[in-house]
């Protein structure tokens, strides 16, 4: 099991953070240890002091694939649940300063919480899904599928391309506006189409 993540998929999101418009998906990956399970909570790492939230649409893919085309695309994904993406803020400025890859500030331990899944098909409509969490139960981000650049066919097709798909990997779709930071003792609640999916405390 492989997680796959897209970068700056969505304009205001970019705009927050000011970074350029992407003409094609920006991808990077999470090892499977990156993986936070229900029930689990995060353990704040002690390599960081500024770890901030990124939550997501996360597609899980049903069957292998290379290189899909955009039409066939939607057989190679069956369900969706709502994550974050976890960043380490102060080491990804750092990496990006010196010009380094990003792995130890977006692919650590836990830095990957999933909720439950929902399959594709008992959603009323794929193309306009509603997401988004609460901190402290308080809506800091929400976001709708039909604002992403580019949208899930896109984003499978082109993945598969450089990265085989294999059955039970999971894609984060990108994250909109909103991001922000957490503290221990913080309560973070996924929704999906206004259902809780997933919720977890910060030790």
């Amino acid at each position: 099991m492989k997680i796959i993540c897209i970068g700056r998929n969505y304009l205001a999101h970019i705009a927050e953070l000011d970074r350029d418009l992407p003409t094609k998906p920006l991808f990077f990956m999470k090892p499977a240890s990156a993986l936070l399970l229900p029930h689990n909570p995060f353990f704040y790492p002690d390599f960081s002091k500024e770890i901030h939230y990124e939550t997501e649409l996360v597609l899980r893919i049903c069957k292998p694939g290379r290189s899909i085309a955009e039409k066939f695309a939607p057989n190679y994904y069956d369900a969706i649940s709502v994550g974050i993406d976890f960043t380490a803020r102060d080491l990804q400025r750092e990496c990006i300063a010196k010009g380094h890859p990003w792995e130890i500030a977006k692919s650590f331990d836990s830095s990957a919480p999933i909720g439950e899944f929902k399959k594709i098909s008992e959603l009323k409509d794929a193309q306009n899904i509603e997401f988004g969490m609460k901190l402290n139960d308080e809506w800091v981000q929400q976001g709708n599928s039909h604002d992403m650049i580019f949208d899930f066919n896109r984003i499978v097709s082109y993945v598969s391309h450089f990265v085989t798909l294999k059955e039970g990997d999971y894609i984060f779709t990108g994250t909109p506006r909103g991001v922000g930071e957490v503290h221990v003792g913080d309560k973070l609640e996924l929704f999906l189409e206004g259902e809780s999916v997933f919720w977890f405390r910060v030790k």
